[in-house]
């Protein structure tokens, strides 16, 4: 296609230049004609009669018209040049352009052509991996139906092994049941000198919320600290600034106080963490036990008593701070309620106090407090802690009142308003830690009233120390009893080891090797196992042969001292006895040598024949011979069940590496399938950019035929408009001729 419109364009081109050249030659011989014309036009002038005006005219017109077709002329030969000159600049770099892409396309064909032969090469080479893998994956599924066949056969073995031990089950259970004594449990006060069992999961509970309440305390003491303190610092600044002026001897020996409330605040964690360090796995936790909790309540006396201690001077204080000159009404009124707050948070932490104290008598004096009060001082303490959560709360909204219409104030100082956000932020601690403990208290109080005492099924019933301290002795004795039950553990293969093992077991060879020398090492075990199996069992066959040997001996003298049996030797009958009915075959015989008769028997069974004579053998002989026999026949048994395990084993070995071979595989086939796919919208790509390359191509070639073709067209009828301009003048000389 190039070819031919390259060749269409030099035709055209050849063309256009012949026109040209016909076109300059016509001009040249108009102008001839012309010049001819005007000298016969002045020779004519000079004859003629006609007056010389008119020639002259005419004359005028002729020329007027004759440049401007010689214009025109000059104007279509110009425009015909720098058309021609813009179409040969246009086909050079068409050409270059042309020749690049051919380049380009010839490259990107050796591409394409690399990339279909080397895909074409993989998918060979895998569909002869697929045919490959089909033959593996076809023994893979016979060997499977082996496996299934072999799993059928377990099942059943399972099943009949379920049977037995269901039965053997239910006749333990039936024996359990009848042989275990019934316990009367009517007389609570008889079944109280039983030893309760020890409750390891609720000692454990136990400890578990022991240690929520070690964490809430702390926070409580933490909170309580910082409260005391920052009102003693309150103390020193309002409502005299003591580093100003001298404070008043109440606010003196309110501080003095104040200042000492580490004393009665941090024993309480010390008294907790005691009690929390009694909780332990191997202990016994009820109140008749939990002898730390009497501590614990002794240092909340001492603490409350501080409270007590400090109230008088506390409300004091708010009384003299309504009494100043700066107190307004709003905060005088604010005063009065914190007034109601603290007598209250103080009454609170008392009723807390005298409920701790009952629950921590019956370790110490059990007759003051029964078990079936237990429940309730329990609830009521919970109670006593929901009521300390509301007093504050009620502190700290009203506190935070007061400080805000404390900042108002324009005697307030800057020291003022940070102890007043220090007070509030730690009465805040405070109503979070009381929630905390509230809720905490209402969520366990199932688990407190039921392990105040010991619950069984007898009853509700107390538990003093001394049960308790025997309880533990038999725990001890029955968990060193159990411990002596227990075998030692076989040594376990270490963890570097095993990951090692695993290694070798991916790889097809080492996994053989490793195997294989598993299998020679098991086997011998199961050899020897059955050889001294088979040993002992031959021993025990071989003493009950004896017993019943010595049986029919004693039977057989017996008969003799009574004259009944004569003549007769024993060996052969105790021999034929010894073989099973059925099995045994006797020959009589004469011997050519000295013409006795001799008794030849023969047993037969499942795992062999022996022969022996009564005349040749004797005791010691016959079992020497069943033993070697049957030793020699379980000898062979052994290696043929070695061997087929040792085949069962390696065929197993084979089929796990060949299952990792076809995963491996087909992993390989998809990341290949996906270059191929790859490679393929590589390929539909750069053919499609080459066919968008050949359609503009032909679309600029097309539009430069176009170009050409309306070029000609513009010639030919500028031909044809100097041809009508060629013959007009030919009849205007051939007028003025006639003329």
């Amino acid at each position: 296609m190039k070819e031919q419109s390259l060749r269409k364009l030099q035709q055209e081109m050849d063309s256009l230049t012949f026109r040209n050249q016909q076109l300059a030659k016509r001009v040249e011989l108009l102008q001839e004609e012309l010049t001819a014309m005007e000298a016969k036009g002045k020779k004519n002038k000079k004859s003629s009669d006609s007056p010389p005006q008119l020639r002259q005219d005419q004359q005028n017109v002729f020329d007027e018209d004759l440049q401007k077709k010689i214009e025109e002329n000059e104007r279509l030969h110009m425009q015909f040049f720098e058309a021609d000159e813009q179409h040969k600049q246009i086909e050079t770099e068409l050409r270059k352009r042309l020749a690049v892409l051919e380049r380009e396309t010839s490259e990107h064909q050796a591409v394409v052509n690399s990339l279909t032969q080397k895909y074409t090469e993989t998918v060979e080479k895998l569909q002869n991996d697929k045919a490959k893998l089909e033959v593996k994956s076809q023994a893979l599924e016979r060997e499977a139906k082996d496996c299934r066949l072999r799993t059928e056969e377990c099942q059943e073995q399972l099943k009949t092994l379920h049977t037995d031990l269901s039965s053997k089950l239910a006749d333990c259970t039936g024996i359990i049941q009848e042989k275990i004594p019934f316990n009367d449990t009517k007389c609570c006060h008889l079944s109280g000198l039983n030893v309760l069992p020890h409750n390891r999961r609720r000692q454990l509970k136990a400890r578990d919320i022991a240690g929520q309440a070690l964490a809430f305390l702390q926070d409580l003491v933490a909170s309580l600290l910082n409260f005391h303190t920052y009102m003693e610092q309150r103390v020193q600044i309002f409502p005299i600034d003591s580093a100003i002026d001298t404070i008043s001897p109440l606010n003196q020996k309110f501080s003095q106080h104040l200042h000492e409330n580490a004393v009665y605040v941090r024993p309480l964690e010390e008294g907790m963490i005691h009690l929390f360090e009694s909780i332990t796995e191997d202990t016994v936790t009820i109140l008749e036990t939990a002898v730390q909790l009497k501590e614990f309540s002794d240092h909340l006396t001492s603490y409350t008593c501080f409270l007590n201690k400090i109230l008088p001077y506390q409300l004091k204080s708010l009384e003299e701070e309504c009494e100043s000159s700066t107190c307004t009404s709003a905060l005088m009124s604010k005063n009065m309620e914190l007034h109601k707050d603290f007598k209250q948070m103080t009454v609170m932490f008392k009723k807390v106090q005298t409920y701790i104290s009952l629950l921590a008598l019956p370790s110490t004096r059990p007759e003051v407090l029964p078990p079936s009060n237990f429940s309730a001082v329990f609830t009521q303490l919970a109670a006593a802690f929901h009521g300390l959560h509301d007093v504050m709360k009620d502190l700290s909204k009203h506190y935070s009142q007061k400080s805000t219409l404390e900042q108002e104030l324009p005697t307030a100082t800057e020291k003022l308003r940070t102890t007043n956000e220090c007070i509030l932020s730690s009465v805040v601690a405070l109503t979070s830690v009381t929630g905390k403990i509230a809720t905490y208290f209402s969520n366990n109080l199932d688990f407190f009233t039921a392990s105040a005492s010991s619950g069984t099924k007898e009853g509700v019933r107390a538990l003093n120390p001394l049960t308790a301290e025997c309880m533990l002795q038999y725990k001890k004795k029955a968990a060193s009893f159990v411990k002596s039950l227990k075998k030692p553990c076989p040594e376990s293969v270490p963890y570097k080891e095993a990951l090692a093992n695993r290694r070798i077991l991916l790889s097809s060879t080492e996994s053989r090797e490793g195997l294989a020398q598993q299998v020679l090492q098991s086997q011998e075990k199961i050899t020897k196992l059955e050889q001294e199996k088979e040993h002992w069992m031959l021993e025990a066959q071989l003493a009950k042969i004896k017993l019943e040997k010595e049986n029919q001996r004693i039977a057989d003298l017996e008969s003799q001292l009574q004259g009944a049996l004569s003549g007769q030797t024993v060996l052969s009958d105790v021999t034929l006895e010894l073989i099973p009915s059925g099995s045994k075959t006797v020959d009589r015989r004469e011997d050519p040598a000295t013409g006795e008769l001799r008794d030849t028997v023969r047993s037969a069974s499942l795992i062999g024949m022996v022969t022996f004579s009564n005349a040749e053998t004797s005791d010691e002989s016959l079992e020497g011979l069943i033993k070697n026999h049957y030793m020699g026949r379980i000898a062979e048994l052994t290696t043929q069940l070695q061997i087929a395990d040792s085949k069962s084993v390696h065929f197993y070995a084979e089929c796990r590496a060949l299952v990792k071979r076809l995963n491996l595989a087909e992993k390989s086939r998809e990341v290949l399938t996906e270059n191929l796919k790859l490679a393929n919208q590589n390929i539909s790509r750069l053919q499609d950019e080459l066919s968008t390359t050949k359609r503009s191509y032909e679309d600029q070639l097309s539009m430069m035929s176009d170009h050409l073709c309306s070029m000609n067209e513009t010639l030919s009828k500028q031909k044809e408009e100097i041809d009508t301009l060629k013959m007009s003048a030919k009849g205007t000389v051939k007028k003025n001729k006639s003329r």
